[in-house]
């Protein structure tokens, strides 16, 4: 097992004995940490052929390492460092660790509970992804996405979301936002200059798409999501079926004002779904893409649905913009790995896909409700937006309330995010911007929901305006 690793080792053959370099090289790159605690080394027979050296000389540094104590022989399973521990020069000593603290409980919004996480159906596809994947597969992939996924999705969309489309609409992406800049770029490279986008709403999309040279307007968002009057460039950029950060739904007429904006000016809506299966007081709204698949680029991801780390999107494309977005990706070599693709597609086609989401929506109904009942104990302010997704909006007073309730809620082990201060509004927020706390209430793990509802009652109380 051990003779075929590789170790990189720099020391001075020329400099006395082969056996007092090698061991004093040793040494150097275990006192600096680069060879870390448990790091199993080469068997003496491979590192001697790698470096030159006679196999005796290796079998005898190691053995002077193992009796100073910078190694570990064990019969089986071979050499490995030691734990030394010996402390770092002065410049590269790190802090001595605070005492151990309770662990700050997460309420940001847009965090799905990691911990059920469908570990072991995602497990359970790959292994079946990697035993059944043809040849091809494993080549250099489509740019548009392997076509077992790109189906898979066309007929989940279809079925769940109400979205026109078939497998040549589907583009696979690498999460929602490294689409959305590959989209970006494809629209500018057709002209576009300019591109709406909800205010308030998230500044990593605005980020992301001024980086590919568009101008970035606002669209003032109501009681009926954006409105359409402000809308201004070739593109806009909506969350529809649950507003971001406010949890308003896209209001009927301003849908089909949107459409009629952007057929009357050859522009694009892009339609951010990004939790629209989990809806709780009703079914959830049907994609907007349906009422005009050709002006309306569909966009999700499994960002909220299974965890922000699987980092895989899709997005349906009307076909006008196909062939700029597909040279953008083969230029930016922005290919998703075939294996995930694949474990995703056999996690929609056997229907395990559903059944987390339907497990999840039961656990989020149920968090949301205990929730509002909670605060509703503490403040007559009932929670903002649809009863949707992963997050709900708690109004504050002022902009100083929400400042405080911050502050005041670290010093409680809880991490909370704040309307008027984490730049959700397109210009540097002032005191007369409406303020909320953004409440993530999917984020925390099981055993720490009880705990958070009952600090956030508290510190609602205790800090009422």
């Amino acid at each position: 097992m051990t003779e075929s690793l590789d170790l990189h080792l720099e020391f001075d053959r020329g400099a006395g004995s082969p056996g007092r370099s090698l061991e004093n090289a040793l040494r150097e790159s275990i006192r600096t940490g680069r060879l870390r605690a448990g790091t199993r080394l080469p068997g003496s027979r491979s590192l001697a052929a790698d470096l030159g050296l006679a196999r005796g000389t290796v079998v005898q540094a190691y053995a002077q390492l193992v009796a100073e104590g910078w190694l570990v022989s064990t019969a089986g399973s071979g050499t490995r460092v030691a734990d030394v521990r010996h402390d770092p020069p002065d410049l590269l000593r790190s802090p001595r660790p605070s005492p151990v603290s309770d662990p700050v409980i997460e309420l940001r919004p847009g965090i799905p509970d990691l911990g059920s996480f469908p570990r072991t159906a995602w497990a359970g596809s790959v292994r079946r992804a990697l035993a059944s994947a043809s040849r091809e597969a494993l080549d250099y992939p489509d740019r548009r996405g392997l076509l077992p996924l790109r189906a898979a999705l066309a007929d989940y969309l279809a079925r769940t979301r109400g979205v026109r489309c078939d497998p040549d609409a589907v583009v696979v992406t690498a999460g929602f936002t490294q689409g959305l800049s590959l989209l970006a770029r494809a629209l500018h490279r057709r002209g576009v200059r300019a591109i709406a986008t909800e205010n308030p709403g998230l500044a990593p999309h605005r980020k992301v798409l001024r980086a590919a040279g568009l101008t970035v307007t606002p669209l003032t968002v109501g009681a009926g999501g954006a409105d359409p009057d402000e809308a201004a460039g070739q593109a806009a950029l909506l969350t529809p079926a649950h507003q971001h950060p406010t949890g308003a739904v896209l209001a009927p007429q301003h849908r089909y004002r949107f459409i009629a904006w952007a057929r009357r000016h050859d522009a694009f809506l892009i339609e951010d779904d990004y939790d629209g299966e989990f809806r709780y007081d009703q079914r959830p709204v049907g994609a907007m893409q349906a009422l005009a698949p050709e002006r309306i680029v569909y966009a999700g991801s499994t960002s909220k649905s299974l965890a922000p780390g699987v980092r895989l999107g899709w997005f349906v494309v009307p076909e006008p913009l196909r062939r700029d977005l597909g040279e953008v990706i083969l230029e930016a070599g922005a290919a998703v790995s075939a294996i995930d693709q694949l474990a995703m597609a056999g996690l929609l086609v056997d229907g395990d896909y559903d059944r987390h989401i339907r497990r999840m929506r039961l656990i989020y109904r149920r968090r949301r409700a205990e929730l509002a009942e909670r605060l509703a104990e503490v403040t007559s302010t009932p929670l903002e937006g649809i009863a949707a997704g992963v997050h709900a909006l708690l109004p504050l007073a002022s902009a100083a309330q929400e400042r405080l309730l911050i502050r005041a809620g670290h010093g409680q082990g809880l991490h909370l995010t704040g309307l008027h201060g984490s730049g959700y509004w397109h210009e540097p927020a002032d005191e007369r911007q409406a303020a909320a706390l953004i409440l993530g209430y999917a984020a925390p793990p099981a055993h720490a929901w009880r705990t958070a509802l009952t600090r956030l009652g508290q510190l609602v109380q205790q800090n009422a305006a």
